[in-house]
């Protein structure tokens, strides 16, 4: 493996100047859009999971509301069997409200997975290709 490296380095060695300039002008481009490329997919990526936790985030909200719009009468009217009737609105209302902030909490987690909406990946992937040229110009 070694003996392929350094003999690859020798035949760039041996090839003129302008062939390496025009290898590189060449290259380059290409680096550049595949980078690009990378980028997009990972922000596409980022962007579907931020639109699961908005749906999550949205759910929540209508699963709240329908909740208590709904099953607030009913649970009430049930419990106030049993205790006053005001009590009985209070511990149903506490149990709905509990639902709904585990799914917000969800819809949260969610979201943060998303953010920063920065293609990490593509970026450390850049930076490697700068290490490895500033590296091979030091040879």
């Amino acid at each position: 493996m070694a003996h392929d490296q350094s003999t690859a380095r020798n035949d760039l060695r041996d090839r003129p100047t302008a062939t390496l300039v025009k290898d590189v002008s060449e290259l380059v481009p290409r680096l550049v859009r595949q980078e690009l490329d990378l980028a997009r997919t990972e922000l596409s990526e980022k962007g579907k999971r931020a639109g699961a936790g908005a749906g999550l985030l949205g759910g929540s909200g209508v699963v709240g509301w329908f909740g208590v719009a709904t099953l607030v009468a009913a649970a009430v009217l049930g419990l106030a069997e049993a205790m006053p009737a005001w009590a009985a609105a209070l511990v149903v209302a506490t149990v709905l409200l509990a639902v709904a902030g585990v799914m917000a909490l969800l819809g949260r987690s969610q979201m943060r997975r998303a953010v920063p909406p920065v293609p990490t990946e593509a970026v450390a992937s850049t930076k490697e290709d700068v290490r490895a040229v500033k590296e091979s110009a030091h040879r």
